[in-house]
């Protein structure tokens, strides 16, 4: 499994694929970045040699990609902002739904996590209704 810039990358998925595998990379920045260090897409990741994994580290460096660590930072910090200032996004966020204008009444179970009833707890104490 060949390791870069911290992430394991699966060596038997073809290298355009197994970049995906870092956050923050998709389809497009992966084969962006294979072309400018020249490595050709469809070889397994297990067959890079040490040069061409500097490369590729080289190639989103330079590319000024936000990927991993300081891509999860920056969202983050996003995310406290909006809460910081009380929008209604950041409140969304802070209650754990959705947040791009989807309906809640039915469906949002992603969102909202599985379904807890909210019933009427019966008194022991209470008197039958039998005389």
């Amino acid at each position: 499994m060949p390791r870069i810039l911290g992430v394991d990358i699966p060596g038997e998925k073809r290298v355009d694929i197994s970049l995906r595998y870092i956050y923050g990379l998709g389809p497009v920045n992966s084969r962006q970045i294979l072309a400018k260090a020249g490595i050709d897409p469809a070889t397994r990741a297990k067959n890079l040699s040490e040069p061409q994994l500097s490369q590729i580290v080289n190639a989103i460096q330079e590319g000024k990609y936000v990927v991993e660590g300081d891509l999860r930072r920056e969202i983050g910090i996003n995310l406290k902002r909006l809460q910081a200032i009380k929008s209604y996004r950041g409140n969304r966020h802070l209650r754990g739904l959705p947040v791009r204008g989807q309906r809640t009444q039915t469906n949002a179970r992603t969102r909202k996590g599985p379904r807890r009833t909210v019933g009427v707890q019966r008194n022991p104490n209470a008197k039958t209704g039998t005389h």
